[in-house]
């Protein structure tokens, strides 16, 4: 590697490519329950890097109010968005019911901490409108 060159660490290689990718991701609690206390969203932000983790991605920042939490991922192209969410509000929840009992159960009942849905978005990089100039402006051999 040149020394001139200051690798952003964003950028990751695998043996056949070079990525950066990340997803903004809203978990809201089941009917927007405000079940969520300062500790709780602490611990909740422990699991979620562990679950990202396990699957070689990166929680890179994560917040919450009483009844949501944003998520910021860095992760690999060989994830599965969907296969992530599943992971992080699954153990989250199982965990989150275990070691708060008694408080969620105050304000969640029927066997789900998190509504069914969720929201993500892909973030980072060059707006849209920068993106389709470029692509446009790519020169076509000519016959």
């Amino acid at each position: 590697m040149s020394p001139r060159w200051n690798p952003n660490p964003d950028v990751r290689t695998g043996r056949h490519v070079v990525y950066n990718l990340h997803v903004h991701l809203v978990f809201v609690t089941k009917y927007r329950r405000k079940a969520f206390t300062n500790e709780m969203l602490t611990r909740c932000e422990e699991i979620m890097q562990e679950v990202c983790a396990d699957f070689e991605a990166d929680l890179k920042q994560f917040n919450g109010e009483e009844d949501h939490v944003h998520l910021l991922v860095h992760y690999p192209p060989k994830v599965q968005l969907s296969k992530l969410v599943n992971s992080l509000k699954g153990v989250s929840a199982r965990l989150l019911r275990k070691e708060y009992d008694a408080h969620v159960r105050r304000y969640q009942w029927g066997g789900h901490f998190w509504s069914g849905s969720y929201f993500a978005g892909s973030c980072g990089g060059a707006p849209l409108t920068v993106v389709k100039q470029y692509i446009e402006n790519q020169k076509r051999p000519v016959g």
